[in-house]
């Protein structure tokens, strides 16, 4: 099983949620070699729920996995911003996300956002699974947080963005604190859109469909990760066609049109376009 562990289901969190961009999203991910992904989308985006009751409405349930009609199995989850700088991964069912979703609604927005002592508590209270998002990301403090609290984390993110940026630094230093702690690492794109797909993936000998056993194969060191040749090409890609897309919808475009074809015709999961067509408008 080829999971990515750190993924979006939206172009940005304050677009609006768009069930066109979602489905051509993972059609996608399926056309780039992923067996599964992580939907690790912002806590505070806009319209969380709706884009959670629309997976669950469209795809079947296998143990705390949603599959979609494509194939591509989906571990619900969720990314929270800690008041200290960091993010926090967040996986468990897709029922279990939305609940904690709905309790982090006070804490939403920069200065309300809950320390990592606080958020671990609430998190400890439900079964899921809980990493560090790109612990070395510019403007994140998460190692500097005591060691005793960081023991708390389930694993750590090699981030495809970070590794993009500069392989050997991520490498080092997200290996080392995961040795430090005894937590396994592990690799996700951190994607918001097609292109980033396949830039680093976590790859397992069998497909898994509950986060127990996810959990367990993860501290077996049951995985090897892949990073992609062109993990820097496709991470400086997708950030321009994001800005670019971003544009579009401020000026009053469809940029969904724009990737799809559509002309705002919904499409069935199946049949959206390859990357080919992204290639085309890049």
């Amino acid at each position: 099983m080829k999971l990515d562990f750190h993924t979006h289901g939206k172009l940005a969190k304050r677009l609006p949620f768009s069930t066109e961009y979602t489905d051509w999203l993972f059609c996608e991910a399926k056309n780039a070699g992923l067996d599964a992904l992580c939907l690790t989308e912002h806590f505070n985006t806009l319209q969380f729920d709706e884009l959670y009751g629309y997976l669950m409405k469209t795809g079947r349930n296998e143990g705390d996995t949603l599959v979609l009609e494509n194939g591509l199995r989906i571990f619900p989850g969720m990314e929270t911003d800690i008041a200290e700088g960091g993010h926090i991964l967040t996986l468990g069912a897709a029922e279990t996300i939305l609940e904690l979703n709905r309790r982090l609604e006070p804490h939403k927005e920069p200065g309300n956002f809950l320390p990592f002592h606080d958020l671990m508590a609430l998190f400890r209270e439900y079964d899921v699974l809980v990493g560090a998002a790109h612990p070395y990301r510019a403007g994140g403090h998460i190692p500097q947080l005591p060691e005793e609290e960081l023991r708390k984390l389930d694993f750590l993110d090699l981030n495809g963005k970070d590794v993009a940026e500069n392989r050997s630094r991520a490498e080092q230093l997200t290996c080392s604190l995961g040795r430090l702690l005894g937590r396994p690492v592990v690799a996700g794109s951190d994607t918001h859109q097609a292109v980033q797909y396949g830039c680093v993936a976590t790859v397992f000998p069998e497909d898994i469909r509950d986060i127990h056993e996810l959990y367990r194969q993860m501290k077996a060191g049951a995985y090897h990760i892949d990073i992609s040749g062109q993990a820097a090409f496709q991470v400086k890609t997708a950030g321009i066609l994001k800005r670019a897309l971003k544009e579009i919808h401020a000026l009053g475009g469809d940029y969904v049109e724009i990737l799809t074809g559509t002309s705002g015709r919904k499409e069935k999961l199946n049949s959206s376009p390859s990357c080919d067509r992204l290639k085309a408008v890049i």
